[in-house]
């Protein structure tokens, strides 16, 4: 069959196999393009089919040789619609990994779940016995508590007052003005509960307790903090609550292993297109706009050159790991640099519909949106006909 991107709001609900190939393997050779990493060797990646999950076990196997497990919840193909982009991004991932004789296993379903855990353990103690790195990279709407069985939901929202800003569709390229009414105390919390860090508290410990930690364990969560334009909506919104949490759960983590040497961080990573990002209101205008100063000063980055950077410089560079005041690793950095953003300040004051192809990098945005899904990489014939069916 010819697949071709249908669009509906912030998701693709088609995807391209031999795109998400192409795309996976951009990723896999700029890794091989730097300089290897003596890094960890046995790694499990909870959230490993998309985004930051996936580009860090890209990183971890193609930069230091290390053996992966991914845990992810994902959908095959079907008669009506084509597999999702991380089942199809797995599957090259599976391919390039074993052709390179690295050991590449992945598992399909809740990881809220207990079976799950179980599963994965079952896993490590068959087939590498224990693990030194463990990144957890889970983004879900919706949790269902593995021991209530009550299902929780995030949102999208401002705390205390009503937030009001511009927003931009990035598919007509339409400026226009969000007003977002603020959460309450239960969105507040059910989003806490869906992306805080009680998931990844209960990973590290089923892990702890079947013995499949190894001495030294790292373990790793991400989050992202922003500029003041985004901050009502994200950082001092319900999600933002969610990531203190999250936060505060890696002072925790690193307290319970420090009897085996373990640490826990968080990674505080540059904004870029995901299918969270497109999400929030707000952040795609700011992303688009972030784009273009940082493309102009050389400091652009996606989540491969992100990860890479972590493990290469940051975790595994043989120097302690450098964090800031509240123990998080600022991948944010040049994000964050004065002369960046004063720059996208100024062009947030001005940006409108009839500008915003002059002053932002809309177009990157988009294309970055549809490389999620496989779609508008250079090298693939979207005329050619492809089969839908790809296995794991």
């Amino acid at each position: 069959m010819m697949i071709q991107p249908k669009i509906r709001g912030f998701i693709c609900t088609t995807a391209h196999p031999a795109g998400c190939a192409a795309n996976v393997y951009e990723q896999i050779e700029y890794v091989k393009s730097q300089p290897a990493v003596e890094g960890p060797k046995r790694v499990l990646v909870i959230g490993a089919s998309t985004g930051y999950g996936l580009a860090s076990r890209i990183a971890a196997a193609f930069s230091a040789n290390a053996a992966t497990l991914g845990v992810f919840f994902e959908k095959p193909s079907s008669d009506q619609r084509t597999a999702t982009a991380g089942w199809y991004n797995t599957a090259a991932f599976e391919k390039k990994a074993r052709e390179a004789g690295l050991y590449a296993k992945s598992i399909n379903g809740d990881a809220f779940s207990d079976a799950i855990k179980q599963e994965t353990i079952d896993t490590i103690k068959k087939d590498l016995g224990q693990v030194d790195l463990v990144v957890y990279s889970l983004a879900s709407p919706r949790r269902a508590h593995p021991k209530t069985g009550e299902t929780f939901t995030s949102v999208l929202k401002p705390i205390g007052k009503t937030y009001q800003n511009k927003t931009v569709n990035f598919h007509s390229g339409e400026v226009t003005t969000v007003t977002l009414e603020p959460a309450t105390d239960e969105e507040i919390q059910q989003t806490v509960n869906v992306m805080g860090g009680e998931d990844w508290s209960m990973w590290m410990h089923a892990l702890r307790d079947a013995g499949v930690l190894a001495d030294g364990i790292v373990t790793l969560a991400y989050s992202y903090i922003g500029p003041e334009v985004t901050k009502a909506v994200y950082r001092d919104g319900t999600i933002g609550r969610a990531k203190d949490d999250l936060e505060a759960t890696a002072h925790t983590l690193t307290r319970e292993m420090r009897e085996f040497g373990g640490k826990a961080y968080v990674s505080v990573n540059k904004a870029v297109v995901t299918q969270s990002s497109s999400a929030i209101p707000v952040v795609p205008l700011y992303i688009s706009l972030l784009f273009n100063v940082m493309k102009e000063k050389g400091l652009h980055e996606g989540c491969i050159e992100q990860m890479y950077r972590l493990f290469a410089d940051r975790l595994y560079g043989g120097h302690d790991v450098v964090a800031d005041e509240q123990g998080r690793i600022r991948m944010d950095d040049y994000e964050m640099r004065d002369d960046v953003q004063d720059i996208v300040s100024s062009l947030w004051q001005k940006v409108e519909t009839a500008n915003l192809e002059a002053l932002s990098d809309i177009k990157g945005y988009r294309s970055e949106f549809l490389k999620l899904f496989g779609f508008g990489l250079a090298d693939v014939d979207y005329e050619e006909d492809v089969d839908p069916n790809v296995s794991l």
